[in-house]
């Protein structure tokens, strides 16, 4: 990989760092900010994809369609199948609590897993990018 090409990937990851951070500082508040830590968790996984792809060069869409990243991802980066569930959970999270509407925010519970999967996610790209 260019020194072009590590740099981007590297700012990828360190916005994804401080979106799961972001998203864990949220969650501890008083009150919580549980529906935007719920979309901080998303975003840690999506830009940390978005390095992963870069990575390889990968072209990707603007999408916040984690499932649509892992399928882009896994042909390169078979390891990366393995966040095809956490996919499932945090995709929704990226849209569905931005805007006012009947969607109950998560509870504690759904938020601790988020950040979890999210943790794992990031995880997993950093092994994936150690084989590259």
């Amino acid at each position: 990989m260019d020194e072009s090409t590590r740099a981007e990937v590297e700012a990828w990851l360190a916005k994804a760092k401080r979106d799961l951070d972001s998203a864990k500082r949220l969650l501890a508040g008083n009150p919580p900010y549980r529906d935007t830590a719920a979309y901080h968790c998303q975003q840690a996984a999506e830009k940390s994809a978005k390095a992963l792809l870069t990575a390889a060069g990968i072209e990707f869409p603007k999408t916040h369609d984690l499932t649509a990243l892992v399928a882009l991802a896994e042909s390169r980066f078979p390891g990366f199948a393995q966040c095809r569930e956490a996919a499932a959970v945090l995709t929704p999270y990226g849209t569905s609590f931005r805007y006012p509407g009947s969607i109950p925010e998560p509870d504690d519970a759904d938020l601790r897993e988020a950040i979890s999967l999210s943790e794992r996610w990031l995880a997993t790209v950093a092994a994936e990018l150690g084989n590259t």
